[in-house]
C-alpha cells in the first residue's frame, strides 16, 4: 500500500514566524509532528511518503503515485484542505482525514473525503487499517476513551527533512485541568493530564539527537505542568540526559500561569533548558477573567508574575483576547498597558472567536449568538458571533492595539523591559545559527530596514551588547521577529 501524508499550508499569521524564518535559512517554523506519529502508527510494509505544502507543493505526481492521501489539519488551514481535496477529487484519490479540523466539523467533510479517522488516531487509526485490510473499512472511525501515552510512538522523523524546521517538536502529556470557556483542549484532550513515561520522553529526545538536531526544542503539551508532581519527577532525568549531552537542546513549551507558584518547578525548568514558555494571559480585567472561566489567572497580580519568571530565566510569551462580553472600550487602552509594563515581548494579541464545542461555543449557539464558523485565526478580523460591543467598535480598537504593541517604538521599549528583568540560567552557548542570524539582522534591519526600525535596532545593539551581553542572543532574536510582527500586523489591519 501506497500512502501519502500531506499537511496543508499554514496561513499567513503571527505564529507562522514567515518573514522571520529567512533570517535562519529555514522554510518553516514547525514540522507536521500529528502526520509523522500517523506515520509511525501506520503498517511497516506500507510505502510512505509525506508532503508539507509550508515547505514545497503538492504536484499530480506525488497524488498519482499513491493509493491512500492521509490529511491531518487543523482550523486556521482550512484554505489549504480545499484545495487538496479539489486536487485528491480530480485525480480520483481517496483520502483518510482526521485531526481538529475534521474532529470540529465532521459533518461538513463526510461528503469531501472517504474516510473520517476521528479522535486520537491511537485508538481509532488501527481499527480503521483492520477494516481497511479486510476490505470493509467504513466511513467514519471514533473513539469515547483516551488513549495512554505509553502506546504513542515515536514519530516517523525520517519522512522529512529536519534543516527545513526553525524547530522541532516533542510531546510529554495531553490534556489540560483547567476549563477555559474558548478554549477546545479539554473538549478534544479532556482534564486529567496523560503523560508519557520519563524514559519514553527521554528516547525522543535521543531519536532527535541522533539524527543530528541541536537547537529549539518545542515541548507542545497542552500545559506541560498540568501534572506538576510528575513533572518535577521526570525534569531531573531531563537534566541529567541534556548534561551528558553538552546541552544540545533549548526548549519551550505551554504552561498555566501557575508555573509561577512552585518555584522548584521552575528552577528544575530552567535547568533542563527550558527558556520560553507561552502563557495565556488573556486580559487585565478581572470580570473577563471570570467571564471565561480563566480562574488560574483571576486575584494575582500578573505583572509581578511574569517579572518573577523573567527573572527565574524564562521569557514569557503571552496570548491575549479581547472581545469578552465584559468587556467595554477602556479594555484596548489597558491591554495596551498591561502588555507594555509586563515586558512580554511576543505577545500575540487575538478577537475572541467560539470554537467548535467549546463552552463559550455552545453557551452563544443556545443564545443564538452564533454567526459563522470561526476561521481558526483570531487575528483575521472576523468574528463567528453577535458581540456586546460594537462590532466595528471592537474590530477597530483591536487594529489599535496590534498597531501600538508592534510599532517599533512601542516592540523595542518592551524589548528593553525584558532585558531588565531577565535573568538567563547558566552558560549562554552561541550556535551558528544565532550567528547566521546575527549577521543578517544586521544586514537586514540595521543597514537596509527604515530609517526609524534602524535607529531602534542600534540603540538596542549597544545596549544590550554593553549592559545586557548574557541576554544578547534573546535580544536579536526578538528584534528579528519584531520585522515578522510589523509585517503580519500591516496586513492584519489592511482587512
Amino acid at each position: 500500500m501506497k500512502a501519502l501524508l500531506v499537511y496543508p499550508e499554514y496561513p499567513l499569521t503571527f505564529w507562522s514566524f514567515k518573514y522571520a524564518l529567512k533570517f535562519v535559512s529555514k522554510k518553516a517554523a514547525f514540522p507536521p509532528l500529528g502526520l509523522l506519529t500517523v506515520g509511525a502508527i501506520l503498517p511497516k510494509e506500507w510505502d510512505i511518503r509525506l508532503v508539507d505544502l509550508n515547505i514545497h507543493g503538492l504536484e499530480d505526481d506525488d497524488l498519482r503515485w499513491a493509493d491512500y492521501v492521509f490529511i491531518s489539519a487543523m482550523l486556521v488551514q482550512k484554505e489549504s484542505v480545499a484545495a487538496i481535496l479539489r486536487e485528491c477529487r480530480r485525480l480520483g484519490k481517496k483520502v483518510v482525514a482526521g485531526g481538529p479540523l475534521f474532529n470540529g466539523s465532521p459533518e461538513e467533510y463526510l461528503p469531501l473525503v472517504d474516510h473520517l479517522v476521528l479522535n486520537e488516531a491511537e485508538l481509532t487509526l488501527p481499527d480503521f487499517l483492520k477494516d481497511l485490510a479486510r476490505g470493509e473499512a467504513g466511513k467514519v472511525y471514533r473513539s469515547a476513551c483516551f488513549p495512554p501515552l505509553s502506546v504513542t510512538p515515536a514519530p516517523r522523523w525520517d519522512l522529512i527533512e529536519i534543516k527545513d524546521y526553525a524547530s522541532l517538536m516533542v510531546q510529554y502529556s495531553r490534556g489540560c485541568p483547567y476549563n477555559c470557556d474558548f478554549c477546545d483542549i479539554t473538549a478534544m484532550y479532556g482534564r486529567i493530564p496523560r503523560l508519557k513515561d520519563t524514559e519514553q520522553f527521554i528516547q525522543e529526545l535521543q531519536v532527535i539527537y541522533d539524527r543530528g538536531w541541536r537547537g529549539s526544542v518545542f515541548v507542545v503539551d497542552d500545559n506541560f505542568i498540568g501534572n506538576r508532581v510528575a513533572v518535577k519527577k521526570m525534569l531531573p532525568r531531563v537534566i541529567e540526559w541534556m548534561k551528558a549531552h553538552d546541552h544540545p537542546f533549548l526548549f519551550f513549551t505551554e504552561a498555566s500561569i501557575n508555573i509561577a507558584d512552585d518555584e522548584t518547578l521552575i528552577r528544575l525548568m530552567v535547568e533542563a533548558g527550558f527558556k520560553q514558555v507561552f502563557i495565556g494571559l488573556e486580559t487585565p480585567s478581572e470580570e473577563s477573567l471570570q467571564e471565561c472561566s480563566k480562574d488560574q489567572n483571576r486575584k494575582r497580580d500578573l505583572t509581578a508574575t511574569i517579572r518573577k519568571l523573567q527573572a527565574s530565566g524564562l521569557e514569557v510569551m503571552g496570548g491575549y483576547i479581547v472581545g469578552f462580553d465584559s468587556d467595554d472600550e477602556s479594555i484596548f487602552a489597558r491591554q495596551i498597558k498591561f502588555i507594555q509594563e509586563s515586558g512580554v515581548v511576543t505577545a500575540m494579541v487575538g478577537l475572541l472567536n467560539a470554537l467548535p464545542n467549546t463552552k463559550l461555543w455552545h453557551r452563544l449557539k443556545e443564545a443564538n449568538r452564533l454567526e459563522l464558523t470561526a476561521s481558526g485565526d483570531n487575528t483575521d478580523g472576523s468574528i463567528n458571533f453577535i458581540s456586546r460591543m460594537d462590532r466595528m467598535k471592537l474590530i477597530d480598537g483591536y487594529h489599535h492595539i496590534i498597531k501600538t504593541i508592534y510599532s517599533p517604538k512601542s516592540y523595542y521599549q518592551r524589548i528593553s523591559q525584558f532585558l531588565r528583568y531577565h535573568n538567563p540560567y547558566g552558560k549562554q552557548k552561541i550556535s551558528g545559527y544565532q550567528v547566521k542570524a546575527l549577521l543578517r539582522s544586521i544586514m537586514y534591519i540595521g543597514i537596509l530596514g527604515n530609517g526609524k526600525t534602524q535607529w531602534y535596532y542600534w540603540r538596542l545593539f549597544v545596549k544590550a551588547l554593553l549592559f545586557y551581553r548574557r541576554s544578547f542572543a534573546e535580544a536579536i532574536t526578538l528584534m528579528i521577529y519584531g520585522q515578522h510582527f510589523r509585517k503580519v500586523a500591516k496586513k492584519v489591519c489592511s482587512r
